[in-house]
């Protein structure tokens, strides 16, 4: 029998973006790039600011299944950075998805939305 994987809420991390670079049909699908600027992670035992840099690097399939790999650092209130690496795919009806690509609301309920983050620190206090 294998063992139930337990999880708990850590912290959010809220990611302020810029404006969508597209490198346009990469042979496998739409290339797209959008810089991380900022933002903020709140938590009960880690709070802290997103850093001004990395991106969310995507490429958009034909069948406009989204892969997604972010890669960006923040630092905590107490001077930790912790580096981030977020890799996924967001999939759904194709007229919801275009709704997303134009910033309309869409109810998450009806994505596929799936990530593994993770996290590399030198900071002790932070490495669980």
């Amino acid at each position: 029998m294998s063992p139930e994987l337990r999880t708990r809420y850590v912290f959010t991390i809220t990611a302020a973006i810029a404006e969508v670079t597209s490198a346009g049909d990469i042979g496998t699908g739409v290339r797209r790039i959008i810089p991380i600027i900022g933002g903020e992670v709140k938590g009960e035992r880690i709070n802290g600011k997103v850093l001004p840099f990395g991106a969310d690097f995507q490429i958009i399939r034909p069948s406009e299944l989204i892969e997604l790999e972010a890669k960006y650092a923040f630092e905590t209130d107490d001077g930790a950075v912790v580096y981030v690496e977020n890799k996924g795919i967001r999939f759904g009806p194709v007229e919801l998805l275009h709704k997303l690509k134009r910033g309309e609301p869409v109810d998450p309920k009806l994505i596929y939305f799936r990530t593994v983050p993770k996290f590399e620190t030198g900071a002790e206090k932070y490495r669980w």
